[in-house]
């Protein structure tokens, strides 16, 4: 990279001004739970945009017992973890870094094992009153579309910042859009034992999330993420009138295998919840980048539906049975 760009994060920049001096071949991100869940659409971003460098996705502990043949000294590795805490993640790293890659952590906290054990970390934040800039999913997407400049020259990097930069206030809009919807999902599915997310491509990571993270997690409700493009092989079967399902239409390239598996049980369902990223004022969203950012906004529009959730349920999001509770 000749020169940073302006108002990237300067924990990312430093970063960026390292691989130049580095030989990348493959990327991996790695992390569990909610973290594994937003490198998601980080996934498809490369898989869309790079030409050389090759990336996959692994859960903390089975990257360390599947042990890629791949890993070494060309690697960057990928980490999150909120509290830098995660054994299986630091794990992770050590394991990374003890096979010569070059390692760097997403976290909230700066002085975290994880953070103590990458090459690099950069500090996140994280609240509903954060900006979306720096938040976990926009430091990791200026990191991966910086990387992409760097390493193969890829000319959005630019667009995506500044689009980064603007999408609070597309949060804002949406998040007042969809403030009525939220209480009326809440109240109408309170009592609900399961729901059902679906999506594809860059929006899956989001469906993922929201159904381990926040119903199974946070909620205690009976749920599993389903993928659009297998929905007609197996999962379409237990759709009927009473069964409540939660489906996302992004704005990238898998849009149609969403579209079709909604059309499909509008025919047969009467629970459906539909975020779609079109019904968004996207204003400031720069066209090429759209069908990255569209998870962004969906994951944070659920976010909301997942208070109202809560509070319609008296069921607190920060309530656990055995997590930090129990030995496991």
């Amino acid at each position: 990279m000749s020169k940073a760009v302006a108002n990237v994060n300067s924990q990312v920049q430093v970063v960026l001004d390292e691989l130049q001096r580095k030989s990348i071949s493959n990327i991996f991100f790695i992390a569990c739970g909610g973290s594994s869940a937003i490198m998601y659409p980080a996934k498809y971003v490369l898989d869309r945009e790079a030409t050389k460098l090759v990336s996959d996705l692994y859960s903390s502990n089975e990257f360390i017992h599947r042990n890629p043949r791949q890993l070494g000294e060309e690697s960057l590795v990928i980490l999150c973890s909120m509290s830098g805490t995660t054994p299986e993640t630091v794990e992770a790293a050590k394991f990374a870094k003890g096979k010569g890659a070059y390692t760097v952590a997403l976290t909230n906290e700066p002085e975290s094992p994880l953070a103590k054990n990458s090459a690099r970390f950069l500090k996140y934040e994280w609240g509903n009153d954060v900006n979306a800039f720096d938040t976990n999913l926009g430091v990791l997407y200026q990191l991966v579309f910086g990387v992409l400049h760097v390493v193969e020259n890829n000319e959005k990097f630019v667009r995506l910042v500044t689009s980064l930069e603007n999408l609070q206030a597309v949060y804002e809009k949406a998040l007042q859009q969809e403030a009525e919807n939220a209480k009326v999902f809440a109240a109408s599915h309170a009592k609900e034992p399961v729901i059902y997310t679906m999506a594809s491509g860059a929006n899956y990571g989001v469906a993922y999330s929201f159904s381990i993270c926040i119903l199974m997690e946070m909620q205690w409700i009976h749920s599993h993420a389903i993928h659009a493009g297998e929905y007609f092989h197996g999962p379409f079967e237990i759709i009927d009138e009473k069964v409540p399902f939660i489906v996302l239409l992004g704005l990238d390239e898998t849009r149609a295998l969403e579209e079709r598996a909604l059309s499909f049980s509008k025919r047969y369902g009467k629970k459906l919840t539909i975020l779609d990223a079109k019904e968004y004022d996207l204003a400031g969203i720069d066209e090429e980048v759209k069908g990255y950012i569209a998870p962004l906004i969906l994951n944070r529009v659920l976010r909301k539906y997942a208070e109202e959730l809560a509070e319609a349920r008296n069921h607190p999001l920060s309530t656990r049975r055995y997590m930090w509770k129990v030995e496991y």
